[in-house]
């Protein structure tokens, strides 16, 4: 039998795949956006015609993932251009966040503004993964109780501390949590209301680094790509994330970044993971606290009332910024990068910590004499990974804003 071409066939699938390829390009322009844009400014930017950008964008808006604002003020003669920004109630995303001392969900729009949060605090140290499941579930239902009913829910991400295979959903380990093997997707899918949902699962430094390398962009204008940095997320336990060029290196299996587990001392206590001398016993937030006099509920702002007005509270922070001094250095031996940026509990503080960090990261890191490392505080603020987790989902669709448009027709 002879094939028969169709007419434009072939043609037709390189269009459509050019016009996906646009489609997704100006939704990325309007999404990373520093300042206010317009379709001109698409148009220069992305060195198509103007006509080309005006039909996208509108695409974009019919869709619910672009929003048109009032007019530029006119600085020159001729009709003020119509300004464009990401949706701010078209689409959203739930980020949900499980952590050793407290859970949060949290509905994030296109744009970054923030249509639902709920947060619990809890003690979740060898925890139950069914119950600490049923509650972060209760916690999202109330966090979608603000959802507009016009916006479209484009599925969930939750942060865990832990060990993670990219693309998977199991945690394969959770030492402060002493979780193994536990499937949270599955979990959270026989929870209402969650049932449904499509829900991905990220480790929380990683999902941390993902908000504040956007926060750094939109905060100094600067395109994301050329933000490269260490980011340190202190909480009870310690997570690390490598970000090059915009992006978090994951390594091959997505487990890369695990500082709390660089080795301080061979000798030192046993670690949850199973070894000795590892950061989280010198640097974790517990063993802070512990050092300092405090109990395990005392807040990062009652570690620091203390400091003022007795020696152990500023040994004990004295002795963590030793220790995190020693794995960063190490770290960035093996890391290319001259910037350190604390997040979590470690911005809150940041002040108490930078300096002895700083001191060894001077004495340890070989090129430190050429190129000098920056410890700077995290500017994403509280609640990264919790945002982290629901830009994860989000950019996806301003990775293939077609596909979500053909989805929904």
């Amino acid at each position: 039998m002879t094939s028969q071409r169709m007419p434009g066939g072939r043609s037709g699938v390189r269009q459509a795949s050019l016009r996906s390829q646009n489609l997704a390009l100006v939704l990325g322009e309007i999404y990373e956006a520093t300042r206010p844009t317009t379709r001109a400014r698409v148009a220069a930017a992305l060195d198509i015609t103007r006509a080309t950008a005006s039909d996208l964008v509108e695409r974009l808006v019919d869709a619910d993932l672009v929003d048109e604002l009032a007019p530029e003020a006119a600085t020159t003669p001729g009709r003020p251009g119509v300004v464009v920004a990401p949706s701010s109630d078209g689409v959203a995303a739930l980020g949900l966040e499980i952590q050793v001392d407290h859970l949060t969900a949290q509905v994030l729009a296109l744009d970054g503004t923030v249509l639902g949060r709920a947060q619990a605090p809890g003690d979740h140290r060898d925890s139950d993964p069914r119950r600490v499941t049923r509650e972060l579930a209760r916690l999202a239902g109330r966090a979608l109780e603000t959802l507009p009913t016009r916006t479209r829910l484009l599925g969930a991400c939750v942060s865990v501390p832990a060990l993670l295979r990219s693309g998977g959903s199991v945690v394969q380990l959770a030492p402060n949590l002493g979780w193994t093997d536990v499937d949270l997707a599955a979990l959270l899918d026989r929870q209402a209301p969650l049932t449904g949902i499509r829900v991905e699962v990220g480790n929380d430094a990683d999902l941390s680094a993902l908000a504040e390398t956007r926060a750094r962009s939109r905060a100094d204008g600067s395109p994301r790509g050329e933000q490269s940095f260490l980011y340190l997320a202190g909480e009870v336990g310690i997570g690390g994330a490598v970000v090059i060029g915009g992006e978090t290196t994951r390594g091959r299996h997505g487990w890369s970044g695990e500082i709390g587990h660089v080795v301080v001392d061979r000798s030192g206590p046993r670690c949850a993971c199973g070894a000795t001398g590892c950061l989280e016993q010198y640097a974790g937030l517990d063993v802070i606290r512990r050092r300092a006099g405090l109990g395990l509920g005392a807040t990062p702002a009652d570690l620091l009332t203390r400091v003022p007005r007795g020696v152990r509270a500023g040994r004990a922070l004295g002795w963590a910024a030793e220790a995190i001094g020693v794995a960063v250095a190490s770290t960035l031996n093996i890391v290319d990068v001259d910037r350190v940026v604390l997040g979590g509990v470690y911005a809150e503080l940041f002040d108490h910590l930078a300096a002895g960090i700083e001191a060894e990261v001077a004495q340890r890191v070989l090129a430190a004499r050429w190129a000098p490392v920056a410890v700077e505080r995290a500017v994403a603020g509280p609640g990264s990974a919790v945002t982290g987790a629901a830009l994860r989902v989000l950019e996806r669709v301003v990775a293939d804003p077609a596909s979500f448009i053909e989805a929904g027709a």
